[in-house]
């Protein structure tokens, strides 16, 4: 049996824990302060990756619009934990007088321990983040940081409020009520007006010529796998885009 010794120089040996702890990494020892070390210290550890060994000042001034991208991606965050907790005690299913779907939401509720008080964190973080990132597209307009090198990243910005717009939309289903679902009658008929493609467009995302279990199904795995994987691809996108343009932008 390894004693504690060698159990310890296994630990310090490890990749991970060398990136971490070694010299240069999380500590300044060993390095010198350099553009070529700096850099070096930044690729061989993950904190250092993920936040620059040095910011830009206007990077952390505080201003009306500071981090209103940090904040869109914490509620991004926030709405996954608490959608994981809520898809424990949902049923996407309805129709032939049984509506599974709108009784547990009932049961949340009335019956799951603070499923209420989830359930509306839910709710208006995603109506925070709607608007949070909204705000953010109009600092970036307004400061012009959609000129080049950023052009790319302002496409990447537009993709990602088209996406967060369309979660929202698409949650809005699920509650199963009569809200709901006069709130999507509007809007799918409202989509059924698009040129040329609006009929198909329609019958796709309602799985048939009207709101049904169909609808339900459909509108659940957008929701819940299909819209925040591509909306994880392009904030990946999005971020890698940030550190190769320089920087966030500065505030107004």
């Amino acid at each position: 049996m390894p004693n504690a010794d060698d159990v310890k120089k296994g630990v310090q040996d490890n990749v991970i824990w060398k990136s971490i702890f070694r010299p240069g990494s999380i500590y300044r020892k060993g390095y010198r302060d350099t553009s070529r070390d700096r850099a070096l210290a930044a690729m061989n550890n993950v904190l250092y990756h993920l936040h620059p060994v040095k910011v830009k000042r206007h990077g952390l001034k505080l201003s009306y619009t500071y981090c209103l991208g940090g904040t869109s991606f914490f509620l991004f965050i926030l709405l996954t934990v608490t959608g994981i907790f809520l898809m424990f005690f949902y049923t996407p299913a309805a129709g032939s007088g049984s509506e599974i779907a709108y009784a547990d939401m009932q049961d949340l509720s009335a019956a799951v321990p603070f499923g209420s008080f989830v359930r509306n964190m839910h709710r208006w973080a995603a109506h925070l983040m709607t608007l949070t990132v909204f705000l953010h597209m109009a600092r970036v307009f307004y400061h012009g940081a959609y000129k080049p090198p950023r052009e790319f990243n302002w496409i990447v910005g537009i993709v990602l409020l088209l996406l967060t717009l369309l979660l929202a939309f698409t949650g809005y289903l699920l509650p199963w009520d009569q809200l709901a679902l006069w709130a999507v009658s509007v809007g799918t008929d409202m989509m059924g007006y698009t040129p040329v493609f609006g009929d198909q467009v329609q019958f796709v995302l309602l799985g048939g010529v009207q709101i049904g279990p169909e609808t339900l199904l459909r509108w659940y795995v957008l929701h819940v796998l299909a819209l925040p994987f591509v909306l994880t691809i392009f904030l990946a996108v999005h971020f890698w885009r940030i550190r190769k343009d320089g920087g966030i932008s500065g505030p107004l």
